[in-house]
């Protein structure tokens, strides 16, 4: 009998399981959107696997030291003695020269492709951090301000847009080499320099401007809500309101943009140096090896593969894996 006990012991009593799925319903709606959305990547195994393959090539970047002391090569040691007279290599990958050996020069292709995985990570990774750093301080003045400062913004944003990127990117070096004298009274080493840097700033300027226009349109509709306009009139900082109350409401739209871009500058940097407008000699980079590997292709084409190969790689696992953080941070997907 149950006359003796309160009401709420006899609830339990009689649901013995029912405390639990409160309990269990209240922690998951306590979680915060970026929780939840990383709580899905981690669930997701595309997402998953594509994470270790970019784990993988940023590993390759860094130790690539290491690795061509594994083998026991050089990435600049030229080896006259291993082609022939036509340049072409007289032997295939052995124990001394995993990859091979670069045709006319005798290099190695296993040194050469490891640090070739260096400047197109570090390009793209300065590139979207630059682009995202300043896309985001434009969209929330844009947005936040408006007036005259959104209207100067908005002109800059499609100004930006509406120039020919291949054509900037072609023109900018000239430039700049004319600017240190002429590339004619530049060393190698300063001319690669000097295009490696010019790379990473054609690409966080044609990168930012994206970023600050879904900012801006995020910024107009969350500047009307209960907690902006509750700052506003206690007389909050307008820098505060920026990043602390309306910046961490921004994670998603970021998140997603930077991670689309990333795919976007590993391609766009092998496809400058491809052209002859981006990386160059000392610099090893995988676009340039394509552009020399196809004079040499039908003799040697594991010289072509292997920086296809990689950048098909690097660029397919970094879409992906964009894709997948795009799905977890978008509300409507969410269950």
């Amino acid at each position: 009998m149950s006359i003796g006990l309160p009401d709420s012991t006899a609830g339990v009593e009689d649901h013995p399981t029912s405390a639990e799925p409160v309990r269990a319903a209240s922690v998951a709606h306590g979680k915060s959107p970026t929780r939840i959305a990383l709580d899905r990547l981690r669930q997701d195994k595309v997402a998953v696997v594509c994470a270790a393959v970019v784990l993988f090539f940023i590993l390759i970047a860094i130790f690539a030291p290491v690795l061509t002391k594994l083998e026991g090569a050089d990435i600049s040691s030229f080896n006259a003695d291993l082609v022939d007279e036509y340049g072409y290599p007289t032997l295939f990958a052995n124990a001394q020269h995993w990859f091979g050996v670069e045709p006319k020069t005798g290099r190695d292709n296993f040194a050469r492709w490891v640090y070739g995985a260096r400047p197109s990570l570090i390009v793209a990774f300065v590139a979207t951090a630059f682009g995202t750093v300043v896309g985001i301080v434009m969209g929330l003045l844009a947005g936040f301000l408006g007036g005259w400062v959104d209207r100067i913004i908005s002109w800059l944003v499609d100004f930006v847009l509406s120039l020919p990127y291949l054509l900037f990117a072609i023109a900018m070096v000239p430039i700049v080499e004319s600017l240190r004298g002429g590339s004619f009274n530049l060393s190698p080493d300063e001319q690669a320099s000097t295009r490696f840097i010019v790379l990473i700033f054609v690409l966080s300027f044609f990168g930012w401007a994206p970023l600050a226009r879904v900012i801006r349109g995020e910024v107009l509709s969350l500047r009307e809500r209960e907690f902006v306009l509750a700052a506003k009139a206690i007389g909050v900082p307008t820098r505060q309101i920026l990043f602390k109350e309306l910046l961490p409401n921004l994670v998603a739209p970021i998140v997603i943009t930077a991670t689309l871009a990333l795919p976007a500058y590993v391609t766009a940097e092998a496809g400058l140096s491809f052209l002859g407008v981006g990386l160059i000699e000392p610099v090893p980079s995988w676009g340039q090896t394509i552009a020399s590997a196809t004079n040499w292709f039908k003799a040697d084409p594991l010289y072509l593969w292997l920086p296809v190969l990689g950048i098909t790689a690097l660029v397919l696992a970094l879409a992906l894996l964009g894709d997948a953080v795009r799905d977890a941070f978008d509300p409507k997907t969410r269950r």
